[in-house]
């Protein structure tokens, strides 16, 4: 398949670390992603968008075309002691002329959440943004009531830039207000000696 990104430093690329690896997503990994899924019922939270089982294709497709118009570059994460996808996250809302990305569309099942698998994750997408793209900004947005998402980016470093009030809408048709989070290049040095200091404890 062809992607408006190909050649360029957002083109698909895969990202090692210690507890996770980030790979292109591709079809293949659609048995895995539904398995995952299925691990805490996550399509049933309301104030996320996460896809039930039966519409994983569909969504592996969504990305696939996002991927090939040049908006956003998907990944499949990968638990790399069983080799399977345990979720997704994506580059995403690409603005290639700044150049600046959303880290985003992001779902683990269950057993990982809250794990260093999260924080490596989020610690490779970082430094290839910053320190491969060039990024001056990388930006994280999620609904005013996902607070575990709220709390885990401002973990990270991000800072609140501010609220779109009645923003978008939840699948149950109501209004969402949306928190719009992000690092800027003169923070990056120092959140990334926080998150590296973090999974250094992790792992002992």
């Amino acid at each position: 398949m062809h992607s408006a990104l190909t050649d360029t430093p957002l083109a698909p690329v895969t990202l090692r670390g210690a507890t996770v690896t980030l790979e292109p997503l591709e079809r293949r990994h659609h048995d895995d992603l539904v398995d995952a899924v299925r691990d805490g019922d996550l399509w049933q939270l309301w104030y996320t968008s996460v896809p039930p089982p039966h519409m994983m294709a569909a969504e592996i497709e969504r990305r696939l075309g996002l991927l090939a118009q040049g908006s956003m570059l998907p990944f499949a994460v990968i638990e790399p002691s069983s080799g399977r996808a345990v979720g997704m996250t994506t580059y995403m809302n690409i603005d290639a002329g700044s150049p600046r990305v959303e880290i985003g569309s992001t779902w683990y099942r269950k057993a990982v959440q809250r794990t260093a698998l999260n924080t490596e994750s989020k610690l490779l997408l970082l430094t290839h943004a910053f320190d491969v793209i060039g990024c001056i900004a990388v930006e994280f947005r999620t609904a005013t009531h996902n607070r575990q998402s709220r709390h885990a980016i401002e973990r990270l470093g991000a800072k609140l830039d501010g609220t779109l009030r009645s923003h978008t809408r939840y699948a149950n048709g109501a209004l969402r207000d949306t928190c719009v989070y992000s690092i800027i290049s003169a923070e990056w040095p120092a959140v990334k000696a926080g998150l590296t200091s973090v999974l250094g404890r992790s792992r002992t």
